[in-house]
């Protein structure tokens, strides 16, 4: 008996086109495709520009630093990913985040970006015995992400941050224009958490400056708002 294997005779019943044939393509959206000037390339361009598009709008924003006042940390263009769903689903922000907030009737017309000092109910002091900065009672170290040289503050104020709000400090204090500037101004300085566009969590270029940006341990032990108070 011969067991080798037979070549089947290939079907020739069907004509070339329908569904089954070699011919048949395997692209999902060809019919549009050659519809559009261009073909596959341009849509499956567009496709990505809308894909970015929706990234950018709804899950992360680039931004780029423009100026020193976040130094050493962020340095100017430096560019920035922005986690836009940070505080979408019940959380918020926390001392110690860097975040990027619109600015307008705060601090000017433009986005900026600070270190979160103080959150809603918190007592923020500058300065303390040992010129250090105290939230709720407990000194900060905040030599981990303080620009080297700059004190914690050479303008002193004493504010109990508003609930739903925020007290936001650069890292370069110096040199930065931040909510100490901005006590006698609508709002007292303190940026509304409705106006942060989201939270800084990657520096993506130059590619020797690519990092994760982590919050500080510094804040770690200040109690709660509540507890301070209490």
């Amino acid at each position: 008996m011969d067991t080798e294997a037979q070549p089947a005779e290939r079907d020739r019943s069907r004509p070339p086109g329908t569904p089954g044939t070699r011919g048949r393509s395997r692209f999902a959206l060809a019919p549009l495709a050659e519809r559009v000037p261009g073909g596959r390339f341009t849509l499956a361009l567009l496709t990505c520009l809308v894909f970015l598009l929706l990234l950018s709008t709804f899950v992360v924003r680039p931004f780029e630093i423009p100026s020193g006042s976040m130094e050493p940390g962020l340095r100017v263009g430096d560019r920035v990913l922005v986690n836009k769903l940070a505080y979408r689903f019940g959380a918020r922000p926390r001392r110690g985040d860097v975040v990027v907030f619109d600015g307008t009737d705060y601090f000017g017309h433009a986005d900026y970006v600070k270190r979160v000092v103080g959150v809603g109910g918190d007592h923020v002091v500058c300065c303390d015995r040992e010129g250090r900065t105290e939230v709720n009672g407990r000194p900060v170290d905040e030599t981990g992400f303080l620009h080297p040289g700059d004190s914690p503050s050479d303008v002193p104020y004493d504010v109990v941050v508003p609930d739903g709000r925020l007290f936001l400090l650069g890292d370069h204090r110096a040199r930065s224009s931040d909510s100490r500037d901005h006590l006698g101004s609508p709002g007292g300085g303190m940026v509304p958490v409705k106006d942060v566009v989201g939270r800084a969590d990657w520096i993506v270029w130059p590619h020797g400056h690519w990092t994760r940006i982590e919050r500080p341990r510094a804040y770690a032990h200040v109690p709660a708002a509540e507890a301070a108070h209490g």
